[in-house]
């Protein structure tokens, strides 16, 4: 059986013409052949983000419709695929921010993607270029038209926790900042505390009184009438001065932390961690005043570096403690850590890393640096004193010795760097390396919820001890 033929041999010019066809068709594919790698919805009462990721980047036009509140994105390049269309299931009906996401082909590579709100919205779209294990990202931001302030909603939980002896007002029926206003009151004490920051720059300031009412002439009383009794005891029981401990979980949402070698993520560890201390700090008192755990994260997503600093310093926060779980480029490294912030250089080598490293998160986790908020950047500044650093080397010192009482420490001593978390000029701050999340013995470790349990339980006694010996009412009272 004799064998086929080869096929004719092209002519060179029919070569070129290929070659002049292919580099056409190239050059359209280049423009809108972008594969899309994943989707994700990340749902928050902060905000909710949408991140779409690609192998090229994409382009994007924007338009927000504010009635009722939604937002368009036409991407372009792209066709409807697949991985487009999950979006649709990945939006939670408890999602504060987003009713539903729809998508569809606008026209020819242009795909329309279509964000219905829950509620007005300031939403951000950006692009984000490649950097750790993420390619080219396309994000929206939909931030809330008017967030919540954390400070009142603090205070406002207190109230609602008050014994049934001490009636509450009705705090439903009043303005903050209008006469008799019991929270209103609450937030002026906090903010007049001797040494308390004035509001961050770019956010509003608390409320001015309202115009007194016009006088009234009263009733006349009877004779024999008791005075009316003054509510100002119930006031003062129920608007006790707060002792705020911002907890602050490490990481989160697109940025995951270290991940361990049996796939533990640190952010999920310290979020678990960070839990069971907010319910041991809500369940103390401190000289007969209520603690309060306020977190700059409780769910699982992604706050910039210097929000947190901001979060800390608009709740007026006493302590700052940020939790995280360490890595290294080798799984022998083990121990627990606490750092405190230096203004010169770092107090080793490996802080200085450890520092550069976890500087890096607002690049890993996204933020739009386009539109970065004054009071964000100016969070970021360094602007810490030596009073603070001392004060966050004390605290320091009591969670180290905690902390060093349940586990192996990597340190005996609380080490220095520059972390830009840490900034917070007026607030004792400290990170805490909870342990080598690299080494798969202490990552078994952290997984397991009696060691878990162990870290919170030594840490709330650390906090405990620097307040005994720093008591905040003697420096945050006036006389």
């Amino acid at each position: 059986m004799s064998e086929a033929p080869f096929p004719p041999q092209p002519s060179r010019r029919s070569l070129l013409q290929a070659g002049t066809l292919v580099l056409l068709l190239g050059t359209q594919q280049i423009a809108r052949g972008a594969s899309i790698l994943a989707v994700r919805v990340w749902p928050a009462q902060d905000y909710s983000r949408v991140t779409i990721e690609s192998d090229r980047q994409l382009v994007a036009k924007q338009f927000f419709v504010t009635t009722p509140p939604r937002l368009a994105v036409d991407i372009e390049g792209i066709d409807l695929n697949p991985e487009l269309r999950e979006l649709v299931a990945k939006v939670k009906a408890d999602d504060p921010n987003i009713a539903g996401i729809r998508v569809g082909q606008n026209a020819p590579n242009v795909v329309r993607l279509v964000v219905d709100l829950k509620r007005a919205a300031l939403p951000q779209v950006f692009t984000l270029p490649p950097i750790a294990a993420y390619q080219h990202r396309l994000v929206f931001d939909l931030y809330p038209a008017e967030p919540e302030d954390p400070l009142e909603a603090l205070i406002a939980e207190r109230l609602r926790e008050a014994p049934p002896s001490a009636p509450l007002p009705n705090i439903a029926a009043a303005k903050p900042g209008t006469p008799g206003d019991p929270l209103g009151e609450l937030i002026a004490q906090q903010s007049q505390r001797p040494g308390a920051p004035p509001p961050p720059v770019g956010l509003p300031a608390p409320a001015a009184p309202a115009t007194p009412p016009p006088v009234v002439a009263a009733a006349p009383t009877p004779p024999h009438a008791p005075p009316p009794t003054p509510a100002a005891p119930a006031i003062a029981k129920a608007t006790d001065r707060l002792i705020i401990v911002a907890l602050d979980p490490g990481h989160g949402g697109e940025d995951p932390g270290a991940t361990g070698p049996g796939g533990t993520r640190e952010k999920d560890i310290v979020l678990k961690v960070a839990y069971l201390l907010r319910d041991r700090i809500n369940a103390t008192t401190v000289g007969g005043n209520p603690m309060r755990a306020f977190l700059t994260r409780d769910a699982d997503y992604f706050v910039p570096l210097g929000v947190r600093v901001d979060k800390a310093r608009r709740v007026q926060a006493d302590l700052f403690v940020s939790i995280h779980a360490d890595a290294f480029t080798t799984p022998a490294a083990r121990g627990a850590s606490v750092f405190a912030l230096s203004q010169g250089g770092a107090s080793s080598s490996a802080a200085r890393w450890l520092a550069n490293k976890e500087n890096q998160s607002d690049l890993i986790g996204g933020l739009n640096v386009r539109v970065q908020d004054r009071h964000v950047q100016s969070a970021l500044l360094d602007m810490s004193t030596t009073a603070q650093i001392n004060d966050s080397l004390k605290l320091g010192s009591v969670l180290l010795g905690e902390i060093g009482s349940m586990a192996k420490l990597h340190k005996p001593r609380v080490e220095q760097a520059g972390f830009a978390v840490l900034k917070a000029p007026d607030i004792p701050s400290v990170l805490v390396e909870t342990a080598f999340i690299s080494n798969p013995e202490e990552e078994a470790k952290l997984r397991t919820a009696a060691y878990q349990q162990q870290l919170a339980d030594a840490l709330m006694r650390g906090i405990t001890r620097y307040f005994a010996k720093n008591p905040p009412l003697a420096r945050s009272r006036s006389v």
